[in-house]
């Protein structure tokens, strides 16, 4: 049944079809309101784990809660990687202008002015995508009405509004009459680019997602040496002299390496237990993940063997570093789903080791024979 015909149906005042989905069993009550006309449009989710022991003489497991999922699984659009994007190249680009900008160095000036103006051109569109997925402007206001250290996303919030006025300003007063304001403008910018490169990684790893929570001490890192590889690869599209050129090519180097390290940690880290790191090595997700390494590498192999191919490497590392961000949201949403990974990082230590052993046999139950067993051994 179409969109449109499921419409007609609902002014119709005829029920929802049984088999759209959302289970809902008529007897037991009535699905109605303004939700009612909407549609599952993929029934057949994406599971890479084999689905859960069933029960058996008890009425709950240590594994899964009844197989379900234990979390709700996001529902950010695209534009959500995208901005994690477009802000970790903004904030790079800024703090490398701020850098230039306190070297002095006139054959600097031209790297300064275009790392302004992407930092600029980077803030407006940032704010753009966040308006986008919060659906009206109003919201992001909202957001500004409080300043809560304690929360990421109200940190996020602040750090993306003071630079933006920052970049901009710098961006508009870059001429050599009104320098004094345009250089404090930038290294202010520069400044707070920093922490707006990585409060995402943080944003993420603050919440109960396995995953994501999983990685919360190299997450950040990773987003941020992604950033400087952003950054790097959209200035190589630029014309830069030499003095320039070698800048951007050893800051793109430096942001690329620490890029493949920080990853190779983050993988480590979130395979303990060894469920959750399973939406980094399987699925969609888990090629986009394998994909971003095996992109930032060979731009990172690209830059130092031949310098003269510098457009050729921006192209592979930007398209590493998006891989990268829509990777790890799809993981995301792929860990949310899993309920055996959320339980065996939650749970007990004693239950850990067991999980991560065999994740796919169900631990004894009490009330169990095995169980039994065990208890009259002790």
């Amino acid at each position: 049944m179409g969109r449109r015909e499921t419409l007609m149906s609902q002014l119709r005042g005829e029920p929802p079809p049984a088999d759209d989905g959302r289970n809902v069993d008529t007897r037991l009550g009535v699905l109605g309101g303004e939700g009612a006309a909407q549609q599952v449009e993929r029934l057949a989710r994406e599971r890479p784990h084999p689905p859960a022991p069933e029960l058996r003489d008890s009425t709950s497991d240590l594994e899964t809660y009844y197989g379900l999922p234990l979390l709700k699984e996001h529902v950010w659009k695209a534009a959500v990687p995208a901005y994690f994007y477009v802000g970790g190249l903004a904030g790079a680009s800024a703090a490398l202008g701020a850098a230039a900008t306190w070297s002095g160095s006139p054959l600097l000036r031209g790297l300064v002015g275009k790392t302004r103006l992407i930092a600029a051109g980077g803030a407006m569109v940032s704010a753009a995508l966040l308006i986008e997925d919060l659906g009206r402007p109003s919201r992001f206001f909202n957001m500004l009405r409080v300043f809560r250290p304690t929360s990421p996303m109200s940190v996020g919030s602040w750090l993306l509004a003071g630079f933006g006025a920052l970049s901009t300003t710098a961006a508009l007063l870059r001429g050599r009459r009104a320098g004094a304001i345009g250089d404090a403008a930038a290294l202010g910018a520069g400044v707070l680019g920093v922490p707006l490169a990585g409060y995402t990684a943080v944003l993420l790893s603050s919440t109960a997602v396995p995953v994501w929570q999983g990685a919360r001490t190299w997450l950040p890192p990773l987003f941020m040496a992604s950033a400087v590889t952003s950054a790097a690869c959209a200035l190589d599209f630029c014309e830069l002299n030499a003095l320039e050129r070698r800048a951007v090519r050893r800051f793109g180097i430096a942001g690329k390496m620490a890029e493949l390290i920080f990853t190779k940690a983050v993988e480590r880290e979130v395979a303990r237990p060894a469920i959750v790191a399973a939406p980094l090595r399987r699925g969609m997700s888990g090629a986009l993940w394998k994909g971003a390494k095996v992109l930032v590498a060979a731009s990172l192999a690209l830059a130092v063997a031949s310098p003269r191919r510098r457009r050729a490497a921006a192209w592979l590392g930007t398209c590493g570093s998006l891989a990268l961000r829509f990777g790890m949201l799809a993981a995301g949403r792929v860990s949310a789903r899993e309920p055996r990974a959320a339980f065996a990082q939650q749970g007990a230590p004693a239950v850990q080791p067991e999980m991560e052993r065999a994740p796919d046999r169900a631990i004894p139950v009490a009330g169990s024979d095995v169980a039994a067993d065990q208890l009259r051994s002790r």
